[in-house]
């Protein structure tokens, strides 16, 4: 039976299901950021996932960079798999701008997150379900 990681939990907010995925927005409103969970589980690998599964995923990923594209026209995608703290296979998806504070690095640990407020939180929800469903 498949559970979300407590950490993945506590850190994203859910946005909606997919075939494979949960779709999950990062709580963290410096970057656009989305992270994708496979529904499988155990999975802690992608090359673990059957290929009908690996195939989803990289659909999934797809259709999730897209829909970033459409509402925030960034100048990169970033696509991740790392899995070095939380040991469940989770993609991060996340749109990256060349003014943004990261830039050209890596996103992780370069500046505090910066928390969505109630409305900003409810409203870039709404904006990503009418983009990802």
């Amino acid at each position: 039976m498949f559970m979300l990681d407590k950490r993945l939990a506590t850190d994203t907010e859910p946005v909606t299901d997919w075939p494979l995925c949960r779709v999950r927005l990062m709580r963290d409103a410096n970057y656009p950021w989305l992270i994708l969970v496979p529904a499988r589980d155990g999975a802690r690998h992608l090359h673990e996932l059957p290929a009908a599964d690996q195939a989803q995923a990289m659909a999934e990923i797809s259709r999730a960079s897209a829909a970033l594209e459409t509402l925030h026209n960034p100048f990169k995608i970033n696509v991740a798999a790392l899995g070095n703290v939380v040991d469940q296979l989770h993609i991060h998806v996340i749109a990256r701008f060349e003014t943004d504070a990261a830039w050209p690095g890596p996103v992780w640990g370069v500046q505090p997150t910066l928390d969505y407020s109630a409305d900003e939180l409810a409203e870039t929800i709404g904006k990503l379900r009418q983009v990802l469903d």
